[in-house]
């Protein structure tokens, strides 16, 4: 069955090591745009972290589309929301009071992609995180915010030892009402229950009629793996983990070495 849908993940996928799009890789996927190829990205960045990139290579318009935050929200290049899940005001508080106590540097993303910390010594990777997203970054503490702000995802910060060491704990605390991905070394990131990106891909093509095995995920991390079980063809970088090379139907070369041109050629 022909291709119509590609997901693509953004940093280590679409990005190489150096944070740009390969030339190889606008022309790969400008060419199946024009073919008639739906080519999304499906990212754990917010939709301001990822516009610049989608008019970079053509996602543009009421007919493409972008996963974003791990699949909490879908909308169309032009900003329509498609789906939505997103983590409830309680829930927000709870996991803002545990980083309190156990003194992890914690922020969330707002569904309009502001990031928001509670943490008034705030640290670098909060920063780098809003810079990154080309996001606005705001000190609220949950008392400050409307009674029922809901939030995109909360995310627990810092040095990779220190997520190292919370990983398991934040994940037996908070793992029944959420799901807990572990998008970067720097990055515990915890989603409505239902979010997963191959969840928000699935929510998506089903309103587009697009079958599964019309679907081809590319990736390189373990946040992929939900969307490669979804799609008809997994794809991981070469530069990927091998826990998510265990997942794939194919390994391609990595992002530093045409990776997505070539799987573009051998697919489509």
């Amino acid at each position: 069955m022909a291709i119509k849908f590609i997901a693509l993940d953004t940093d280590g996928t679409l990005l190489d090591s150096n944070g740009q799009i390969l030339p190889s890789t606008k022309k790969a996927i400008k060419n199946a745009l024009n073919h008639g190829i739906k080519v999304a990205l499906c990212s754990g960045r917010p939709i301001a972290g990822l516009e610049h990139f989608m008019k970079e290579v053509g996602i543009v318009g009421p007919d493409q589309y972008a996963i974003t935050l791990n699949g909490a929200i879908t909308r169309t290049a032009d900003g329509k929301v498609m789906t939505e899940d997103l983590v409830s005001n309680q829930l927000y508080r709870k996991m803002y009071d545990y980083g309190k106590k156990n003194h992890i540097p914690f922020n969330v993303v707002s569904p309009d992609s502001k990031i928001i910390t509670g943490d008034h010594d705030v640290d670098l990777m909060v920063y780098t995180q809003a810079y990154e997203n080309s996001a606005t970054l705001y000190i609220r503490e949950p008392d400050e915010l409307p009674v029922n702000f809901a939030v995109a995802k909360g995310c627990f910060v810092g040095r990779a030892d220190l997520m190292d060491h919370w990983e398991s704990k934040i994940r037996q605390k908070f793992g029944q009402d959420s799901y807990v991905v572990r998008a970067d070394p720097h990055f515990v990131e915890l989603l409505h229950p239902n979010v997963n990106k191959g969840n928000g891909l699935k929510e998506l093509t089903e309103k587009l009629g697009i079958k599964p095995a019309e679907v081809m995920a590319i990736g390189d991390e373990r946040n992929d793996i939900s969307m490669f079980n979804f799609a008809g063809t997994a794809v991981c970088m070469g530069n990927g983990s091998e826990e998510v090379k265990k997942h794939a139907d194919y390994v391609t070369t990595s992002n530093d070495e045409d990776g997505i041109s070539n799987t573009f050629k051998k697919f489509l």
